[in-house]
């Protein structure tokens, strides 16, 4: 696992649509192919952004981060087949504000961590941060895919079109027009 720099000033409030004007939205899918069996996960927002995961193994719950994701890229967080069918997810747009966040609370802090446990964070030491549930189904590998739903392709109507009808000498109309 790659580490980032550590990192300052994560937003400590607000809504998945309410920050920073932003509707930011996640979509999960399998992995297409026969792609190497990790848990991925691609940043398709034009803003750098920081993951932390949280996941339960053999040994109980354990959150870690930042991993810090350029636009338009992608990174494996997680190596070799899934061990778990849940995994959650916190992010954070660094350059327009805003998260993916969810209703999960576990244990995180500013700087990079891996933290055991999610019980008594604040007690601890640590934040308290809600994260979203990603289900895998039992998958061997996963992508998450996060998006900004202002980068859709917007619906445009069609544009209003008068039929071209011809006309014979001296203005009168073909038959049957």
């Amino acid at each position: 696992m790659q580490w980032a720099p550590a990192r300052t000033g994560r937003p400590r409030c607000g809504t998945l649509a309410a920050l920073g004007g932003l509707s930011l939205v996640a979509v999960m899918g399998a992995t297409l192919g026969p792609a190497a069996a990790d848990f991925r996960l691609c940043n398709n927002t034009g803003s750098r952004v920081g993951i932390a995961l949280g996941y339960k193994d053999s040994d109980g719950w354990t959150t870690e981060g930042w991993w810090n994701l350029s636009a338009r890229s992608c990174d494996t967080l997680l190596k070799g087949a899934l061990v778990a069918r849940f995994y959650y997810i916190y992010a954070v747009d660094y350059d327009r504000g805003g998260e993916w966040s969810g209703k999960a609370y576990m244990c995180t802090r500013d700087k990079e961590f891996t933290i055991r446990g999610i019980e008594d964070c604040l007690t601890r030491g640590f934040d308290k941060t809600g994260f979203f549930e990603v289900d895998t189904g039992e998958q061997r590998s996963w992508t998450v895919q996060l998006t900004e739903s202002t980068e859709q392709t917007p619906q445009r109507p069609l544009p209003q079109v008068t039929p071209l009808i011809p006309t014979l000498p001296g203005g009168a109309k073909p038959p049957g027009q």
